[in-house]
């Protein structure tokens, strides 16, 4: 009988950008067995101009990254509404929200909302109790205190679910 070789666990981030609110959730896999380890959100003060709000993104997941070392992460994409202004600037803060990542050396992945709703509950129009609800059952130890951290928490845990056929995508592109 040969040993069966020792699994790491797997540290993953994942993000629930927001010019208002960026939302972080913290999580380990190992196996197929996730752990919860932290969560929270970024919240730059409204007063201040657009840069200044990005760049206190930036420093709050630049804290996140140092203290809880990812090995992965992950953030939800953007999905285009009416407002294109609004559009545009939540698309300024998804990308500082990939940037700090990439600084700390880390791979990144996206996540459609659907997908990510999918994976946690099973159908890609799930309402924010239902996330709720199935992240209470999956992370029993979380307690969220914000709608934007349970999101952040729910794209993490696509991200455990997803992790190996995204691995196998940038091989392919890679190739």
């Amino acid at each position: 009988m040969t040993p069966q070789p020792i699994r790491k666990p797997v540290r993953i981030l994942g993000i629930d950008p927001g010019l208002r609110r960026t939302g972080w959730g913290v999580i380990e896999i190992n196996g197929n067995r996730l752990g919860f380890v932290g969560c929270g959100s970024v919240e730059p003060a409204d007063s201040l101009p657009l840069a200044s709000r990005l760049l206190a993104i930036h420093q709050g997941l630049a804290a996140v990254l140092a203290d809880f070392r990812p090995e992965e992460a992950a953030v939800e994409q953007t999905f285009v509404n009416k407002d294109g202004v609004a559009t545009l600037k939540l698309g300024q803060a998804r990308g500082v929200a990939m940037l700090a990542p990439a600084m700390f050396g880390v791979t990144v992945a996206e996540y459609a909302p659907n997908q990510i709703k999918k994976t946690v509950v099973g159908a890609g129009h799930a309402d924010k109790n239902q996330i709720s609800v199935m992240l209470k059952i999956l992370l029993p130890k979380a307690e969220p205190k914000s709608p934007d951290a349970a999101d952040a928490l729910a794209v993490a845990i696509t991200h455990a679910h997803h992790r190996g056929s995204v691995a196998l995508k940038l091989k392919v592109v890679g190739a």
